[in-house]
């Protein structure tokens, strides 16, 4: 029997929202990734080149730690994996998450929000990390994407 896994990092909460919604209409398990070090609004503040998110996006071998793990990951086949676009890719939380993981035979799908960024270079930022998986391209979405809109989209994949 094939399962599905949510699993998503959100800054704001507009990330959240979009999972919820997925995790609905594909029938999936929903899992938050949270960072061990949870992101201050001044972490976040990209225009300062200092800021926590800054320093990650810029060393992309920096591999945030996650507070928590999925258990029986085994389980899945498919995984759609969600996260705010950060400077046109993925933020390295994601990589923390999809390299703690044996994903041989599973299918990753990418899914983002962001004000008007698109995937941008994500997929291949994150094709190292998914060793053993078959990794599909990615869609941005606004964070209020309809359920109908996502269906669309699951169905075609």
């Amino acid at each position: 029997m094939k399962k599905t896994l949510v699993a998503y990092f959100s800054a704001s909460g507009n990330t959240a929202k979009l999972a919820r919604t997925l995790a609905t209409v594909v029938d999936g398990d929903l899992h938050e990734i949270q960072p061990k070090q949870p992101y201050t609004a001044a972490d976040l503040d990209w225009h300062d080149s200092k800021s926590r998110s800054s320093v990650e996006m810029n060393n992309k071998a920096f591999r945030p730690e996650i507070a928590n793990k999925v258990d029986n990951m085994e389980k899945y086949d498919t995984i759609y994996i969600g996260f705010p676009i950060w400077w046109y890719v993925a933020p390295t939380i994601i990589n923390t998450f999809l390299e703690q993981y044996d994903l041989k035979g599973k299918t990753i799908i990418p899914f983002a929000t962001s004000g008007s960024s698109g995937m941008g270079n994500t997929n291949a930022e994150l094709k190292n990390s998914c060793t053993g998986a078959t990794l599909r391209d990615g869609k941005r979405f606004d964070a209020s994407a309809s359920a109908q809109e996502l269906k669309k989209w699951t169905d075609g994949l």
